[in-house]
C-alpha cells in the first residue's frame, strides 16, 4: 500500500475473543486474515481497550442494572457491558497470534472511568480527542484502511470519524467481526456507508495468488 494509507487494527484483544469477557463469536478467526493484510501496510495503529475497573460502561457498576441494558448519560445513550479489558489484566492484553510488528502506535481508550470510547479517534461525547487524526496527519497519511472487533461498534465508530475528519476510510469487512445486538450490525453498516464510508474485502487489497 501506499506511503499515504495506513491499516488501524481495533481492539483485537483476548476480552473480546472465545474466552474474553466480553468474547465475540469466532471473532479469532480474523486475526489471520489480518496478519495477511499487515504484510502490505508500511503504515499501523493498533488499538486497545484499557477500561479501570470503576468504568461506566460497565452493568456492575450500576445497582439493579444488567449487561446490554442501555442507560442515559449526559452524551448520549449506553450500552452497559459485562466488565471486560480492565487495565492490566489478562483480558486487555493483545491477541497473542496477532502480528503486526510494523505498528508504531497503540491507542488506548475507554481509559476516563466517565467516558466510554468505541472510536479511535474520539471518546463517546465526541469531543475528547485520542490525537490519532493528528498522528495520521503529521505522518502524510489520508487514507486509513480498518479492521478488527466489533464491526458494529468500536469499528464502526472509528470509520464514521475517520470520514468525519476527512479521511478516506474503508472498512475490511472479512477483517472484523460484529456482536449484533438486536440488529446493531445492518444498522452500523448503513451509518457507515452514509457517512461515506466504503466496504471493501481482503481480496481487494492481497494480490491475487498465483
Amino acid at each position: 500500500m501506499q506511503q499515504n494509507c495506513a491499516l488501524i487494527v481495533v481492539d483485537v484483544q483476548n476480552g473480546f475473543t472465545p474466552g474474553g469477557n466480553l468474547a465475540v463469536a469466532n471473532a479469532d478467526q480474523i486475526i489471520p486474515v489480518i496478519n495477511q493484510l499487515a504484510e502490505h501496510f508500511d503504515n499501523a495503529v493498533l488499538t486497545q481497550d484499557w477500561h479501570p475497573a470503576n468504568h461506566i460502561s460497565f452493568a456492575e457498576n450500576h445497582a439493579g442494572r444488567k449487561p446490554y441494558e442501555s442507560i442515559a448519560l449526559n452524551y448520549g445513550p449506553q450500552v452497559l457491558w459485562p466488565a471486560h479489558c480492565v487495565q492490566g489484566t489478562h483480558d486487555a492484553e493483545l491477541h497473542p497470534a496477532l502480528y503486526v510488528p510494523q505498528a508504531q502506535l497503540i491507542i488506548r481508550k475507554g481509559f476516563h472511568a466517565d467516558i466510554d470510547s468505541y472510536s479511535a479517534f474520539m471518546e463517546a461525547d465526541q469531543q475528547t480527542s485520542t490525537g490519532l487524526a493528528g498522528y495520521l496527519k503529521e505522518r502524510g497519511i489520508d487514507t486509513v484502511f480498518i479492521s478488527g472487533i466489533a464491526t458494529d461498534f468500536c469499528v464502526a465508530w472509528t470509520a464514521i470519524d475517520a470520514a468525519k475528519l476527512g479521511f478516506q476510510s474503508y472498512v475490511i469487512a472479512d477483517a472484523c467481526k460484529g456482536i449484533d445486538l438486536q440488529g446493531s450490525l445492518q444498522h452500523a453498516w448503513q451509518d457507515m456507508l452514509s457517512s461515506g464510508v466504503k466496504k471493501v474485502y481482503s481480496k481487494d487489497i492481497l494480490p491475487a495468488a498465483v
